[in-house]
């Protein structure tokens, strides 16, 4: 593998509901991180799509009326929408119903797994949480309910094949502790560190046809469907082997919800152990958006739809939305009070104002270089390095807004609207402050920062972000 390339990932989106914020949140991050290793010149391939096999999406598409074929591919083209919606700059979006891009995968890593001895079958008795799409433990539940789901698991009883999880879990643990594969944030890390220590058995990795038809079936054996974590996973590789872009493995990167990183931190690793396969170098670990401090629901009405926030209020005031008002790896609570009040006082008065001010200077002088504010400039750069590196998104938009402050301030302080033999190198270190900002800000708000080029270019001082 070329050291140039940078390969990132979201988690494939499951298909039984339309898009949420939450994915919306996962996609930006994904896309900021994709955006800014372009700017240092690596060859990114950045992947996203769909997750569309399992009981879960069966029952969706049941209760909606439709025909199982005909909800995925709708709820999919919706997932593909949001990708445009948003800016993101996905290379490629994967599906795990194509049989054509992502079966020959699953089907020629299970031949692997069943020859090497790694699969084999097994009469099993336990409870299955369907929203989960997932076998759960007894001493996991909460008033005999799935904690995620709040439902209770139903009891099942049928052979199935399982994968030797057990067998590679200690070498996965190893990793993790060698931060060979490195989980942030830490504390998801030590998470996993501590459920592995409580013992690893071996997981099912297929389900009876009579339980599961929607799904790809066992090679071998038709009366068998692969179990959905274990194929869904695969899409990581099958995107890659399908497009001819095998060089971009390992993943430089995988972007995951919270709900699901047991999955990517132990069974994916261990399913790639066991095919000799190099591994993930980071998994990165957001947390939950909320709304009015409840957890999102369809149930409660309080699900916010992403295309219609960036109907209401534009593309790059939801992405600096998410990914200002809170930390990246923890969880963040939503209320369009706390969005207006972001935009009126970070966009429109912030950047927006300056934007307008100095423009508006420009009117008035033709000017060249300036360097008064280089060592405030040089500061920025170096909170925003760390902070984008270190993925924390948060922190790297307030390095850019302390440069805002310091902008303000200086207009403040020396007057450049006064004639004074500086006035021209004031205004001149305040245009070259603005051409820094728009270069910091080209991973965060694309779409600003192409317009801040283009006000730069034209002049013109009409303002960027209107008051709510």
């Amino acid at each position: 593998m070329s050291k140039n390339n940078f390969y990132i990932t979201t988690s494939i989106a499951y298909t039984n509901a339309s898009p949420h914020i939450g994915f919306a949140l996962e996609l930006i991050q994904a896309d900021v991180i994709a955006r800014y290793h372009r700017s240092l010149g690596e060859n990114v391939w950045f992947l996203t799509g769909t997750d569309e096999h399992g009981k879960k999406i069966v029952k969706a598409a049941d209760k909606a009326g439709k025909d199982v074929v005909d909800f995925t591919n709708d709820i999919s083209i919706k997932f593909n929408e949001l990708t445009k919606v948003l800016n993101i700059s996905n290379d490629d979006f994967i599906r795990t119903t194509d049989s054509k891009r992502h079966w020959p995968t699953v089907e020629k890593i299970w031949k692997q797994l069943l020859e090497q001895g790694d699969i084999y079958k097994h009469k099993y008795k336990g409870l299955y949480c369907v929203g989960c799409e997932a076998f759960v433990k007894e001493k996991d539940l909460i008033d005999g309910n799935c904690p995620n789901h709040q439902q209770k698991p139903e009891e099942i009883e049928e052979e199935n094949y399982f994968f030797k999880l057990s067998k590679y879990s200690d070498k996965v643990k190893e990793l993790i502790e060698k931060d060979e594969i490195k989980i942030i944030p830490e504390n998801r890390k030590n998470e996993i560190l501590s459920f592995i220590n409580q013992g690893v058995e071996d997981i099912s990795c297929s389900r009876s046809k009579e339980n599961l038809k929607w799904g790809i079936p066992v090679p071998g054996d038709e009366d068998q469907i692969v179990y959905i974590w274990f194929e869904a996973l695969t899409n990581y590789l099958s995107a890659l082997e399908s497009s001819g872009k095998e060089e971009f493995w390992p993943a430089d990167m995988h972007c995951i919800g919270k709900d699901i990183f047991r999955f990517h931190v132990l069974l994916w690793p261990a399913i790639l152990l066991a095919i000799k396969k190099e591994l993930p170098k980071n998994i990165f670990v957001h947390g939950y958006i909320t709304s009015n401090g409840e957890k999102m629901s369809k149930s409660l009405g309080n699900v916010i739809d992403p295309f219609e926030l960036v109907k209401k209020y534009g593309l790059d005031p939801v992405r600096y939305f998410l990914l200002r008002e809170f930390s990246s790896t923890e969880d963040g609570d939503f209320t369009y009070e706390k969005f207006e009040e972001r935009y009126n006082s970070d966009l429109a008065n912030g950047l927006g104002n300056l934007i307008s001010r100095v423009l508006k200077l420009l009117e008035t002088v033709k000017v060249e270089n300036g360097s008064n504010l280089s060592s405030n400039i040089e500061k920025t750069k170096e909170n925003y390095k760390k902070a984008v590196l270190d993925l924390k998104f948060n922190e790297a938009l307030t390095a850019i807004w302390s440069l805002i402050t310091d902008c303000d301030k200086y207009i403040e302080n020396v007057k450049p609207w006064e004639d004074s033999q500086n006035k021209k190198e004031e205004i001149a270190s305040l245009v070259k402050a603005i051409e820094e900002i728009e270069i910091l800000l080209r991973p965060f708000l694309p779409e600003t920062s192409e317009k801040i080029l283009k006000k730069l270019k034209e002049n013109k001082s009409e303002p960027l972000f209107p008051r709510i």
